[in-house]
């Protein structure tokens, strides 16, 4: 029986140390409700995307710390396709490197997903599916959330012009030295498959972004989980059970007010 041909590729880079967050388990992997870990919310966006009738791979980069991530994720197999490889560190061990590691696997529009950032409010619902939707046949989309120039020194920092539809990214860089002139951040990036060999650079300080003239799709804000210090006060000091697949919270997770980013 042959496989179908994905429509979209997702890129789930699950390889980082996450010294930062000094847990002694996988950050993906923290508690946020009963059943449900960080890198649940963040796969739910692509849930969505494959319950909308497109065919889906999810290429999850790992390396050998990792294992207890790649054991959480099986019961995605009955939404997803997945396809899990070593990063090949002659890459680079950074995000970068994960990311040149999935690119031969990848076949379609490519989605640059991170497994512990987290969306939130108005405008999360959907939001991956209509960036797919909106990225033109050789270009980029994003999904980005405003904010102060204050969280943008350790994100992927967009300058975003227009509203509603017509938003689009004038101005990026990766974690700026000087944020300033900066209204934005990305949690999530698709690319067309004629651009997607150019997804490296989004991760590489100094380098030209090709996000600049992206198309972006806003949400409220998004939480980085890349230290303890932002995880949500409401949850467990460890990680979740393992379940056959994430049971849904009884409510969402109170998120902060203000900044729209948690960093």
């Amino acid at each position: 029986m042959s496989t179908p041909k994905p429509d979209v590729t997702v890129v789930l880079p699950c390889a980082g140390l996450g010294v930062r967050f000094g847990a002694p388990y996988s950050k993906e992997l923290h508690c946020l409700a009963p059943g449900v870990s960080v890198i649940d919310r963040s796969l739910e966006t692509v849930v969505e995307l494959a319950g909308s009738g497109l065919e889906v791979r999810v290429v999850v980069v790992f390396r050998a710390h990792k294992l207890d991530v790649v054991a959480h994720l099986a019961h995605y197999t009955r939404d997803v396709r997945m396809v899990f490889v070593y990063q090949d560190e002659s890459f680079g061990d950074d995000l970068g490197g994960a990311i040149r590691t999935a690119l031969p696997l990848a076949e379609g529009h490519v989605v640059l997903v991170l497994p512990d950032i987290t969306l939130h409010g108005p405008g999360s619902e959907g939001s991956l599916v209509e960036a797919v939707r909106r990225t033109p046949a050789s270009g980029w989309c994003v999904v980005a959330a405003r904010t102060g120039p204050d969280a943008l020194t350790e994100l992927g920092a967009l300058r975003l012009d227009g509203h509603g539809d017509g938003t689009r990214v004038v101005a990026a860089e990766e974690k700026p030295a000087r944020p300033d002139g900066y209204n934005a951040a990305w949690a999530m990036v698709v690319a067309s498959p004629e651009e997607a060999h150019r997804l490296p650079d989004i991760a590489s300080r100094g380098a030209d972004s090709p996000l600049v003239g992206a198309q972006a799709v806003e949400v409220a804000g998004f939480t980085n989980f890349n230290s303890a210090l932002t995880a949500d006060p409401t949850s467990r000091p460890g990680p979740p059970a393992r379940t056959s697949r994430p049971a849904p919270p009884a409510a969402p997770p109170e998120q902060p007010d203000s900044p729209a980013l948690t960093a």
